[in-house]
């Protein structure tokens, strides 16, 4: 199992929300396997970018963008469908190209704001 670090910004998406729903989005995500090269594509999506690995997770009406680091699973944003469907209309994007969103330097703009808000242990 792998330790889940939220940045500062991907917590305060997830304390946004209900406490249900993010104890359910939570419990889903922490189903995640040990290799992350054979997750399930109809669940995770996986963006590369200048040798960075990021992945996406379908968690009900949400995207958990992450990445795999040594010490566990760093959480860079937590987005609601929508908000990520109004980023592929500004950027006109297939929402099913997750190849096409990882060529978006916008897309990865919205990542890096999240781990420069890193909060340091």
């Amino acid at each position: 199992m792998y330790q889940i670090i939220f940045n500062e910004i991907s917590a305060a998406e997830m304390a946004a929300l209900p406490k249900e729903l993010q104890l359910d989005l939570l419990a889903e995500f922490e189903g995640l396997p040990e290799n992350l090269d054979d997750l399930d594509p109809e669940k995770f999506g996986r963006l590369e970018r200048n040798g960075k690995t990021l992945h996406r997770y379908r968690a009900r009406e949400h995207r958990i963008y992450f990445e795999r680091r040594p010490e566990g699973i760093t959480v860079h944003r937590v987005l609601h469908k929508n908000t990520l469907q109004d980023f592929f209309f500004r950027s006109k994007l297939s929402s099913a190209e997750d190849e096409q969103l990882s060529k978006k330097d916008g897309f990865w703009k919205l990542i890096e704001a999240g781990a420069k808000s890193a909060r340091q242990p």
